[in-house]
């Protein structure tokens, strides 16, 4: 889909102009930028779901896309189509580029032009919009395409509309106000009850297909103009968390799907088949998390330890039971648990989400309560039973229970920090900041003039995290074994799960036992501080026996550096869904 905005940096260009000098691991992941056009189909007040709203199709095609500047003037776009499918799940369309500047409307086509509309279908190469085998609206016995399709059955009996005719042309213009130059995702819903008023009436004709002189087109055309409306914007791209189509088991009868926007820099990610986020599973699930009602006394929630305003951690060395008992482990950070699949918890006892989030419940050191009696607590309140029916149509249950909890965890997506703004050309780092970046993608080897904090082989990628096990050069006592005490493999010795550096400014204390309070004591460690073992990561291992030697500015900068990972605040405690990061971010103002 070519277009004629003025032509942007490509990818690695692109963060070479935030982080000159940067080595590629900066870039990973990074896409480059676009203006998407999301459409958000509704019926009645509700997201459209096929079939069982009554239609059977919403298809229709876009093209002409213009942008309309702060002076009026229309910056087009040439051979830019799009194909929209509700049935389909294809919702969004992307331009090749975002021009830099300001803008306040958005403009397009609800179908071709007249040269378009009869030109040889086959010219369009496989998998382009208007290749008739992707969208099934060419009229091939009398040439042209159908713009707009909308189907299913009423009360009145089945209905079939079908819009056309390049000469009944529907322009949409939408105002709505972003700033260009980076990836931007514009918002538009549009509101199928609206188009489908007009042929509600009790003589109104069940079809159309735009033949000369057909009122009901006429009048539908002008409805579908006005059934479009804008509904912000927000700057990142987002990829589909949907369970595959194939696999996914049926969401619960009278739920809604809980839609997450996460952004296209991050690795793909598949939720899980067997338990399809819903609104009202996840709301469920937050309830839960904020709930003391989980613990053997009543007086500590899961929030107790994983507390929203400390990047879902706790601020204690340590973190204390339901009755005042003293842990041994430092609450790790749960945002992004959604791409953790080499075992959870800092020594990987945990397999899976599910299985972690009722451990806590159980475990005498924590909550101290047995799985029977929190169902059964459950079961006397005054509301939860009919919310686990909505949610899952079943009782209370031990596997609906972890369900929920997994289902709002998986919500906690930490995406839109400083690093993410300047990577999306929002803001821009400091020099400070640039320099300590540059030491943390920078491999420490002398030998090879390259001077480094080598923070990436660990902590590298868009989730800073690697999500598996490293020796990181600790003292510990013969009995911190680590990932040991799970394999009993002794290679495995002072092993620990590798934390999200995402947040890290307010997730202190720091390291499993909390034994580091500032950030600057943890640089200091890595600069100097490691201990040698034979189970030590090689990429510390590989270090002078003096360590990284690194000045006192250089660890400044690098501390600067993870301060910009650190998220916006997000709202109040027992209400707070922490998928506002998992949602679209707010616009800036």
């Amino acid at each position: 889909m070519k277009n004629v905005f003025p032509p942007v940096l490509p990818v690695l260009a692109l963060v070479s102009s935030i982080f000159a000098g940067m080595p590629s691991i900066v870039a990973q992941n990074i896409v480059a930028p676009a203006v998407r056009l999301e459409f958000h189909i509704v019926k009645d007040g509700q997201k459209l779901e096929v079939n069982s709203s009554g239609v059977s199709r919403m298809d229709f095609l876009l093209s002409e896309m213009a942008l309309q500047d702060l002076s009026g003037k229309w910056l087009p776009s040439a051979d830019w189509f799009a194909f929209i499918s509700a049935k389909e799940k294809l919702l969004h369309a992307d331009t090749l580029g975002s021009p830099q500047g300001e803008f306040k409307a958005i403009r397009f086509r609800v179908g071709v032009d007249e040269k378009t509309d009869y030109a040889d279908p086959t010219q369009w190469p496989p998998g382009h919009p208007l290749h008739p085998d992707v969208n099934h609206m060419h009229w091939g016995w009398k040439s042209g395409y159908v713009h707009l399709a909308i189907e299913g059955k009423s009360t009145k009996g089945p209905f079939s509309y079908h819009l056309a005719s390049s000469e009944n042309a529907m322009f949409v213009e939408l105002p709505i106000r972003f700033k260009g130059g980076g990836p931007v995702t514009l918002g538009i819903e549009l509101d199928i009850g609206l188009i489908l008023a007009v042929a509600s009436g009790p003589d109104a004709a069940n079809s159309t297909h735009s033949r000369p002189g057909d009122e009901l087109a006429n009048e539908l055309k002008k409805k579908a103009v006005h059934a479009f409306r804008s509904t912000g914007a927000s700057y990142d791209l987002f990829q589909s968390t949907q369970p595959d189509p194939q696999i996914a088991k049926a969401i619960p009868e009278g739920t809604r799907p809980y839609t997450m926007h996460i952004t296209r820099r991050f690795p793909q990610v598949t939720m899980p088949a067997d338990n399809p986020l819903t609104e009202e599973g996840v709301a469920l699930g937050r309830r839960l998390f904020f709930d003391p009602i989980l613990s053997i006394n009543g007086t500590q929630s899961c929030a107790s330890c994983h507390q929203p305003e400390h990047g879902f951690s706790d601020p204690r060395r340590v973190s204390l039971g339901a009755v005042g008992q003293v842990g041994k482990r430092n609450s790790m950070a749960i945002t992004n648990l959604a791409w953790a699949h080499s075992g959870l918890f800092w020594n990987g006892r945990a397999k899976t989400i599910r299985e972690q989030v009722l451990m806590p419940i159980v475990d005498p050191t924590e909550m101290g309560e047995s799985l029977e009696n929190v169902i059964a607590k459950l079961k006397a309140d005054a509301s939860y039973p009919a919310e686990f029916t909505k949610a899952y149509r079943e009782e209370i249950s031990q596997d609906t229970l972890a369900k929920s909890l997994e289902q709002f965890l998986l919500t906690l997506v930490s995406q839109n920090s400083k690093f993410d703004r300047a990577v999306r050309k929002q803001t821009e780092l400091t020099e400070q900041e640039k320099h300590g970046l540059s030491l943390f993608v920078t491999e420490h080897a002398p030998e090879r003039g390259l001077k480094g904090a080598d923070c990436f082989h660990c902590h590298g990628g868009t989730l800073f995290t690697d999500n598996l096990f490293h020796n990181n050069g600790l003292k510990l006592d013969d009995l911190d074994t680590g990932l040991m005490a799970v394999t009993g493999d002794p290679s495995d010795r002072g092993k620990f799960r590798t934390p999200s550096l995402r947040n890290i400014s307010a997730t202190g204390p720091y390291m499993h036992d909390g034994r580091f309070a500032t950030l600057e004591e943890v640089v200091a460690h890595y600069n100097s501080g490691v201990v040698r073992s034979d189970t030590l990561d090689p990429n510390l291992g590989k270090h002078p026996a003096a360590g990284l030697s690194l000045s006192g500015i250089e660890q400044k900068a690098l501390v600067a550096f993870l301060k910009t990972l650190a998220e916006p605040p997000a709202g109040d405690a027992p209400a707070h869904t922490a998928s506002t990061q998992s949602r679209k971010p707010a616009t800036p103002e």
